[in-house]
């Protein structure tokens, strides 16, 4: 039975990380506007569970998680908490009408994976916490900008760690096969994949999480209920940050009816699933409110007999087998 405030090694770095670790992109208004207030009383919460592991980024509400996430940590203990932000997007004056996140800066995210840019943008990273060094440090999203990733922003960022202004490196995205390629390379010292080791997708098994566990490099399993489909499989539920399709309802629900036979939320099920792989060291969930986090952490204790695991993963066989008819 997992406990959200274990600390375990991330990889073959130094640092160590709570098993369960707080996504702070639902704190910056993602969807819909919340308060400052809303913000600190969820990583009060996550504090309280025992969480001492925190991820954001510049993209997140454009600056607001951030600033938001600085504020609540002022004041605690550094050396208790590790906090993850991403390089690749400079923040800069302009509209995005293609935003998700509501109510934000007049700054817009600005593609940038070159050397100077993963610099500058880690330094206004810095700015906005109120932090004078980051424990892991992904690069964003380079899915269009591989190339230019490796030659600028993987090489800033290797200068930054042998300096001791980060303390590891890793890559953040929604696909597997890129951060596989990282991996193979020798780039990074964790992954953070998001969306792609879930009781609904685990294409990740096939391509990233044998490499990663071969290769030492620490797997940071993140968006485990695939952008809200698996915390509540009904109409208007969300998949990877748009409406779920009726078919992958179908598919969430089929899941949820097993965990129902056996007593346990398909939420712990889904939050727990993904540290079944050794080589995943911890989970990232997104919490916008004090209830969720504190949800969050007690669904993540909850204890799940290895026959259900065996359940879901006969469901998932013969979901896979239907469809490759």
């Amino acid at each position: 039975m997992p406990d959200p405030g274990e600390r375990v090694k991330l990889g073959a770095t130094s640092l160590h990380v709570t098993r369960l670790g707080l996504g702070c992109a639902p704190l910056a208004n993602l969807y819909e506007a919340s308060s400052d207030a809303q913000a600190r009383a969820t990583i009060d919460a996550a504090w309280q569970a025992g969480i001492r592991w925190f991820d954001t980024a510049p993209l997140y509400g454009h600056g607001l998680s951030e600033q938001r996430l600085g504020a609540a940590l002022r004041g605690r203990e550094r050396g208790e908490v590790v906090v993850a932000s991403k390089v690749g997007r400079l923040l800069r004056p302009g509209v995005d009408r293609e935003t998700v996140f509501a109510d934000i800066p007049p700054v817009r995210p600005v593609f940038d994976f070159s050397y100077d840019g993963a610099l500058r943008s880690l330094e206004e990273s810095l700015a906005r916490l109120g932090l004078d060094r980051l424990d892991v440090v992904h690069v964003h999203d380079p899915d269009a900008h591989e190339a230019e990733a490796e030659r600028g922003a993987f090489r800033a960022l290797r200068r930054l760690r042998d300096e001791g202004v980060i303390g590891a490196i890793g890559g953040g995205m929604n696909q597997s096969a890129m951060l596989a390629r990282f991996v193979e390379r020798g780039l990074v010292d964790c992954v953070l994949v998001a969306g792609r080791y879930t009781l609904l997708d685990d294409s990740a098994e096939r391509d990233l999480l044998p490499l990663a566990e071969r290769s030492g490099v620490a797997v940071i399993a993140a968006g485990v209920f695939n952008s809200g489909l698996l915390a509540a499989p009904r109409t208007g539920a969300t998949y990877d940050y748009a409406p779920a399709s009726p078919e992958r309802i179908s598919r969430a629900r089929e899941l949820e009816e097993v965990c129902d036979r056996f007593g346990v939320p398909l939420r712990a099920a889904a939050l727990q699933f993904p540290l079944r792989h050794p080589a995943v060291s911890c989970v990232l969930t997104g919490a916008r409110s004090a209830e969720e986090i504190a949800d969050n952490a007690e669904q993540f204790a909850v204890p799940i007999p290895a026959e259900l695991w065996e359940a879901l993963s006969l469901a998932r066989d013969r979901r896979r087998n239907s469809v490759t008819r």
